[in-house]
């Protein structure tokens, strides 16, 4: 048993299904654990959709894997995660975290605002057309928080980072959810958080990478971990990504060759 006592719960309190998440592309569950009813996301394997890209039966595993990175970081990016059996088989189980979004000391990290009204704080991401054929902008905050969410995605290859997958939580911090397609080997890197493209990493950001590639040498713990959820070149390539960040000392720019943005954004 973990010595961490939310990890302890997430792993051995009994898990009762209360309710499902929708809209989801896969089977997710509101759940509770154990008799202090501690709020959880049960993702199982069975319940995961086929993808053309991603190996079948792997996405819970790649939730967990965003966690071990998240804790190496030292960031806390990714809520508390686990694999463990639930009443439809094993999967992701996460703990639920309230948000705050909206409240006027803690905005919305990520927001779609009229174009050319970009509020103060926040970065510039892209111009497109709303629902109603006016022109708006994609902005998202100019935060160290959100920026750490952002080298955490480069890392881990994030294919998905939605608006929506962005949990403000009070206080200033950041969760990032919805990590089953990522560390795919091919660069595919699909986020609304460019507003730092190019920008230099801080040092806490350099000291996060490297900290990460550290733990990716030869049976170092992370490694060892992460060969266990992965493929091997697939944990190759996440050191291949932080040593690729760590000698451009910036955030990337968008590729070519690749949607830059998913779709929908939120």
């Amino acid at each position: 048993m973990s010595a961490d006592p939310q990890l302890s719960s997430l792993l051995e309190a009994s898990l009762v299904v209360t309710g499902r998440i929708l809209p989801a592309s896969n089977h997710t569950f509101l759940a509770r654990l154990g008799a202090d009813g501690v709020q959880c996301v049960y993702k199982p394997q069975s319940g995961e959709r086929p993808l053309w890209d991603f190996t079948d039966g792997t996405l819970a595993a790649r939730e967990y894997a965003a966690w071990l990175v998240s804790e190496h970081l030292g960031w806390a990016v990714v809520p508390p995660t686990v694999l463990r059996d639930g009443p439809a088989g094993p999967g992701m189980v996460q703990l639920w975290v309230d948000t705050v979004e909206g409240a006027a000391d803690d905005p919305d990290p990520v927001d779609v605002v009229p174009a050319g009204a970009v509020p103060s704080g926040y970065l510039h991401v892209l111009d497109a057309v709303g629902a109603r054929d006016e022109p708006v902008a994609l902005v998202h905050e100019d935060s160290p928080a959100l920026r750490r969410m952002a080298v955490f995605d480069v890392i881990t290859n994030n294919t998905d980072r939605k608006g929506g997958h962005v949990l403000p939580v009070g206080s200033g911090h950041r969760h990032g959810v919805d990590h089953g397609v990522c560390f795919h080997t091919d660069d595919k890197l699909r986020t609304v958080l460019w507003g730092w493209a190019g920008v230099p990493l801080t040092a806490e950001e350099r000291e996060g990478v490297q900290r990460v590639a550290s733990g990716l040498a030869p049976r170092a713990v992370l490694r060892e971990a992460l060969e266990d959820l992965l493929t091997v070149a697939e944990v190759d390539a996440v050191e291949r990504r932080c040593e690729r960040l760590l000698r451009a000392g910036a955030l990337p720019l968008p590729a070519a060759g690749w949607p830059s943005i998913p779709w929908p954004p939120f």
